[in-house]
């Protein structure tokens, strides 16, 4: 990026090149969406889960967190370019599953009955959380392809 006109360069990196610098800052990066998800829950209890209900809550906080995801996610590709739409995939599938993993590990260790967690995965019943890891599994590549899209131009 260049100070001086806060352009970044969209040269292709040749994947070989990125290498594990790239990998570690991504797989680093994933504690800032799990942050931005304990926000997010934490403003959903406080501002407006008395107000619209549980479910309603679920549903905003849902929506919410996949478009402070998707910000997220772009102003990291913007500094960490990621050279190919494989590795985006891969490090997409690696938050889906890291994230899943937490939600059900933390869940057991602070007592929440396994059938509660599954239960929030439930479409049929208007649960919406499933739409977050298959989100986060696509958002670096959808946003390295938009990316690429717009520099482009």
């Amino acid at each position: 990026m260049s100070l001086r006109t806060g352009h970044v360069s969209r040269t292709p990196v040749p994947e070989a090149a990125a290498g594990p610098a790239l990998w570690r800052r991504w797989s680093a990066a994933w504690l800032g969406a799990v942050a931005l998800a304990l926000v997010n829950a934490a403003v959903r209890e406080v501002a407006y889960v008395d107000a619209v209900g549980e479910q309603a809550a679920h549903q905003i906080a849902t929506i919410a967190l996949i478009l402070l995801l998707g910000a997220y996610v772009a102003l990291l590709e913007r500094f960490w370019p990621i050279p190919s739409t494989r590795l985006a995939l891969t490090i997409g599938f690696m938050w889906a599953a890291a994230t899943v993993g937490f939600e059900f590990g933390f869940g057991v260790a602070t007592g929440v009955d396994l059938s509660e967690i599954v239960a929030n995965y439930n479409l049929a019943d208007g649960k919406l959380w499933v739409l977050v890891p298959v989100a986060i599994a696509f958002m670096p590549a959808a946003v390295r392809r938009a990316r690429g899209a717009r520099t482009a131009r």
